[in-house]
């Protein structure tokens, strides 16, 4: 999969953007203040300009790489842009994993800065990036860190002590941690209009569809930021309306989705899926599909891959569509 190109991340106040050569004096500026560095692990006091230069040049890098997403808040006075703090993500892909980190200037503190930036980065990260959670750590004493953290989504799983490096000792800090289910929801089809009632949980229906090419690989779409489950890749489709048939919500789903027209005769049933989510019930009727008119092109922001049948496994896809996965494999 490749990934995604970063671009400046905007709230209604904020810009989180990459760090440029000429913010380090800035930077110097802000963070050289112990109350701001008491508060951080890895920062040590009192913060010199040299370090400054290093950290911007070691953030343009990690970016590069795509190890890491530090980036710059900033604002604006006027017309002018000005620094506001930093945040940030350091990935662990072996645990398909990030680590959020953040700090704010002190004359910025108490104006929901932190919260904004935090939740858009969060949100952006697990829709657009290969992870599974996003790990957060805040010290004992600082409550403003705590609550921003409960505040955006984020559940406290623990306690550890962790080295301070402006206090040369370890302190304690509070561990948190945030699923795509914390900050998304569930997988997105609660909303589906008259669910079939079926004891104690209800039943919400999706029609879902592998579109097949020339060259026999599978259309998956990714769950696009602002959804739920945002970030995994699914077989395209969606809820089966009141009134409607799995074939004619298809249809009506792939014309809107992906600008494509499909008739009812090429649409092939081949497996379905049960899967029980906390509120709801899932079922999900997969059909083939070899014919089309047009070429799928992406209308709601989600990001598209022609997958060959072997590598789909390689996708994080949600819970109800991988036992789909062998079956397409071994049919196809």
């Amino acid at each position: 999969m490749d990934r995604p190109l970063f671009e400046t991340l905007k709230t209604d106040r904020l810009s989180l953007r990459p760090w440029r050569a000429g913010d380090a004096a800035a930077l110097h500026r802000l963070l050289n203040d112990w109350e701001v560095i008491r508060m951080l692990a890895v920062v040590p006091f009192p913060y010199s300009r040299e370090l400054a230069d290093e950290w911007v040049a070691s953030s343009a890098r990690a970016l590069d790489e795509g190890t890491g997403y530090q980036l710059a808040i900033t604002g604006t006075e006027g017309e002018t842009e000005i620094l506001v703090g930093n945040i940030g993500l350091r990935l662990n892909a072996a645990e398909r994993s990030a680590e959020l980190g953040y700090w704010v200037g002190r004359a910025y503190w108490g104006h929901g800065v932190a919260s904004e930036a935090a939740a858009r980065l969060s949100r952006w990260a697990l829709a657009n990036l290969d992870i599974d959670r996003i790990e957060a750590d805040a010290a004992t004493e600082n409550g403003a860190s705590i609550a921003v953290l409960r505040r955006i989504g984020f559940r406290h799983v623990g306690d550890r002590m962790k080295m301070s490096v402006a206090y040369g000792a370890e302190r304690k800090v509070l561990r948190f941690e945030a699923k795509r289910a914390d900050l998304f929801g569930d997988h997105g089809e609660t909303a589906a209009p008259e669910p079939v009632k079926a004891g104690p949980s209800k039943i919400v229906l999706v029609a879902a569809v592998a579109l097949i090419d020339a060259d026999t690989r599978i259309l998956l779409a990714q769950r696009p930021e602002g959804k739920s489950m945002a970030g995994l890749w699914e077989f395209p489709g969606g809820k089966v309306e009141a009134g409607e048939t799995p074939e004619v919500a298809l249809i009506r789903e792939l014309n809107e989705e992906l600008g494509i027209d499909v008739a009812s005769n090429c649409l092939a049933p081949f497996a379905f899926a049960s899967h029980g989510y906390e509120k709801f019930h899932l079922l999900m009727p997969l059909f083939l599909c070899r014919r089309w008119k047009g070429s799928p092109t992406p209308r709601e922001g989600q990001r598209l891959a022609w997958v060959a049948p072997g590598k789909l496994a390689e996708y994080n896809m949600p819970e109800a569509d991988r036992p789909l996965i062998p079956l397409l494999r071994d049919f196809l």
